[in-house]
């Protein structure tokens, strides 16, 4: 998905089930969204984290 889609989808997945979401690069150039406890991949692949609680 793209990198916008990825940021929108994330803070909505964040906001909704009140979990720490994680976006990442996948492969080569997509952008992947998944919950922060479930992420085990490479940690330099991290574009961002949505924190939901301030």
């Amino acid at each position: 998905m793209s990198q916008s889609l990825a940021f929108a989808n994330g803070w909505s997945l964040a906001t909704t089930l009140m979990v720490c979401v994680v976006i990442f690069r996948a492969g080569t150039g997509g952008y992947g969204v998944m919950p922060a406890a479930e992420y085990d991949g490479d940690p330099a692949a991290v574009v961002h984290e949505f924190d939901p609680f301030p």
